[in-house]
């Protein structure tokens, strides 16, 4: 494994200012406050926002509605001006700032101008690729956006293994791009972004676990995680799920079936602290409702501050506080009772 690297804490501390801790303190008390007296209390905005660049994708990952193809709302790609409108409203309260939600953010053409616009207002920016779309020059661009993490989806070390989910991927692709974002922080004298491998474990991959932390030091990313797969159709088993039980989401039940390990009390850290707005300016409560069937308001109408203390989310809240089981986008929620960032 690459060795612990406190740079990207420190740049992250960079970003704090008086008001935008003093929002996070808000928020964070009023998440507690509501967890003891069962009843929604919402001080402050949230200080983490997720922006979807675009619902467009190259591939065809088989338990993603981008790669599926199957969203039932439609596929188009964020503007620019409708951005830069939301983020002035925001930033002075926000630290932190996700271009992602579906899609692959490198196929939005003002990606990289948006990421430029968000760091010059010294907030904490982060996006998740394919790596496909890394070439020489947006390598170069990407670091001189200023983007703070730039986190590469890699999950798996051989092309045989890594199509089998990341389907019309090239793995040389990914390492390429990795290799143009290493060369180019080394270039241009930049500590950011800090990268690393995101390896999704399944069962197909699971045997390269080892590999990929090698391949990580042998081309200079910053460090490798690993994270648990979302399966949809988990119940009677599938073919994902791993073997190895600290990288499974899932466990299997005397009868055979499956379940999800979360024990999903009823609270919800990312209500509180975060949201997520789709490229057509709707907001939903986080990254699992891909379909936006949850819509908690509507950034072409109304202001960010109107729709973040409307009645639609206090009542979303307050759903959430009676029965969190009720909801369909947390039944299969692996986080939400932790207070953590991404």
């Amino acid at each position: 494994m690459p060795e612990i690297n406190y740079t990207d804490s420190l740049n992250f501390l960079t970003k704090l200012t008086f008001r935008r801790c003093w929002n996070g303190f808000k928020v964070l008390s009023s998440f507690y406050l509501t967890k003891w007296m069962k009843r929604p209390i919402q001080w402050g905005v949230p200080f983490s926002i997720s922006f979807e660049p675009t619902t467009s994708c190259n591939l065809r990952c088989p338990e993603c509605p981008s790669g599926l193809r199957a969203f039932t709302r439609p596929i188009g790609m964020l503007e620019k001006d409708f951005f830069t409108k939301t983020i002035e409203e925001l930033h002075k309260d926000m630290m932190y700032l996700i271009f992602y939600f579906q899609g692959e953010p490198y196929l939005n053409p003002a990606f990289l101008d948006m990421v430029k616009f968000a760091s010059d207002k010294k907030i904490y920016t982060a996006t998740s690729t394919n790596a496909h779309y890394l070439n020489d020059e947006n390598a170069r661009r990407t670091v001189e956006s200023g983007l703070d993490r730039l986190i590469i989806s890699i999950d798996g070390t051989t092309q045989d293994v890594y199509q089998q989910y990341r389907i019309g991927g090239k793995l040389d692709k990914v390492l390429e791009g990795a290799r143009n974002i290493v060369k180019w922080k080394k270039e241009l004298n930049s500590k950011k972004p800090y990268v690393f491998f995101q390896f999704l474990v399944v069962k197909p991959n699971e045997h390269q676990i080892e590999d990929v932390k090698k391949l990580a030091i042998e081309i200079g990313v910053d460090d490798v995680r690993f994270k648990t797969a979302q399966i949809y159709d988990y119940k009677n088993g599938n073919s994902l799920i791993p073997t190895i039980d600290k990288f499974s989401r899932y466990r299997k039940m005397p009868d055979g079936t499956y379940e999800i390990k979360n024990s999903l009390e009823n609270n919800c850290w990312k209500l509180w602290h975060a949201c997520v707005i789709s490229w057509d300016g709707l907001v939903v409560p986080c990254c699992f409702d891909k379909d936006a069937d949850h819509r908690l308001g509507d950034l072409k109408k109304d202001s960010f501050l109107e729709v973040w203390h409307s009645d639609t989310y206090k009542e979303f809240r307050k759903k959430l506080i009676a029965g969190r089981k009720n909801i369909d986008i947390c039944a299969n929620c692996s986080e939400g009772t932790k207070v953590w960032s991404e």
